[in-house]
């Protein structure tokens, strides 16, 4: 071989300075001729690695050993893949990447990293989305920055409407959350302006301003979980609530005298029906006690005529009977009656003649009688 020395040994063989045929990875040569450090003797470290685990296990050899910490290993990892979903979580189970389940809180096991995964996010917090504005707390206030192009909108009755808003919502379904839409809060924010043009576009202005807000929020909040549900985004819509409900602002004043006006006219109609409340049904009261005491006066006058038709008849038959004495009796009460309501004075017509009529004055007699009784 052209590399053969007269030392022998190979192309490393004698002649070198660490002689006896070793390998370029021998020992530091003990001579000081060519100097400088050698790379590592891997055959060597590879045997006395094999050495240390036929200590390990005496009786196996190398492969067993080899066979046994594979199981070992594999067992570890294995037991990675218990897992615990908190309350108030959902566990979402992905093999390879792919959605294969969902699980609720508790201990659960499943394949771990890298071929499997769980993500846990949280179903029972309430997360909120400001549309039509944009601000640092949970209410439209002055500090606030308005949006229009999200709350103005078309009333029913062919005005714009200014509305700022908050969506609150929750998980319901992690996996199809996680997996069924790209952008959620995103998703949310533009269905919900849907739904709110739709209502508020079957919506007259002012019903919109004062009683119907109710109304309102409540339409919304079901057409936008109808419309997250046609997603099948795994959202629930806990609530929409109207925070700020105005004409657009440069408007607002004139508005605000129709207002003014509307509720002059609406007092003045007020006034009026409380007017009218009043004196009709004391007219009404008036009329019926008019016609009861009409029906009163007949009733009596038409018994007082039975009455005196029946005395008459009782008179007259009397009269048939006892034809004399009937005729003294109604003489007799006829000038009692009539007796009874004249002044009356006595005269003594059988005089002594000498002139004088003998005179009794009653009627005076009887109101100096009264009088005396008085005093």
């Amino acid at each position: 071989m052209p590399w053969n020395s007269q030392g022998g040994g190979g192309p490393w063989g004698g002649g070198g300075n660490n002689g006896g045929g070793q390998n370029p990875w021998g020992q530091r040569p003990q001579g000081g001729g060519g100097g400088g450090n050698t790379p590592p003797d891997f055959d060597e470290m590879i045997r006395k690695g094999q050495e240390r685990l036929k200590r390990l296990f005496p009786g196996g050899g190398g492969y067993k050993g080899f066979v046994l910490i594979g199981i070992a290993v594999i067992g570890l990892w294995l037991l990675t893949g218990f897992y615990r979903v908190q309350p108030g979580e959902q566990g979402v189970t992905l093999l390879f990447g792919k959605w294969v389940g969902t699980t609720g809180p508790g201990l659960n096991y499943f394949l771990p990293a890298p071929i499997g995964e769980v993500i846990k996010p949280n179903v029972e917090r309430t997360n909120q989305i400001e549309v039509g504005y944009r601000g640092a707390g949970t209410v439209a206030s002055n500090g606030s920055r308005d949006v229009p192009e999200e709350s103005l909108m078309l009333t029913g009755d062919q005005n714009i409407i200014d509305i700022d808003y908050v969506v609150q919502w929750r998980i319901s379904d992690a996996g199809a959350y996680l997996f069924n839409v790209r952008d959620p809060e995103n998703t949310i924010k533009l269905a919900s302006e849907s739904a709110m043009r739709e209502v508020i576009g079957k919506t007259n202005l002012e019903e919109a301003l004062t009683v119907g807000r109710v109304r309102v929020e409540e339409q919304t909040r079901t057409l936008l979980q109808k419309i997250m549900d046609g997603y099948d985004s795994g959202i629930f819509i806990a609530e929409v609530k109207m925070q700020k409900v105005d004409p657009p602002r440069d408007v607002i004043d004139a508005f605000n005298d129709v207002q003014r006006a509307r509720q002059d006219r609406d007092r003045s109609q007020n006034e009026a029906l409380a007017y009218r409340n009043d004196i009709i049904p004391r007219a009404k009261g008036e009329a019926e006690r008019q016609v009861l005491q009409a029906r009163a006066y007949k009733d009596r006058v038409t018994k007082e005529a039975e009455g005196e038709a029946e005395r008459f008849t009782s008179v007259y038959n009397s009269y048939l009977t006892a034809q004399d004495v009937t005729t003294r009796r109604l003489y007799l009460e006829t000038m009692q009656d009539i007796l009874n309501k004249s002044e009356k004075i006595i005269l003594d017509q059988k005089g002594d003649g000498n002139g004088v009529v003998p005179y009794l004055p009653l009627p005076e007699v009887q109101k100096r009688a009264n009088a005396g009784g008085n005093n």
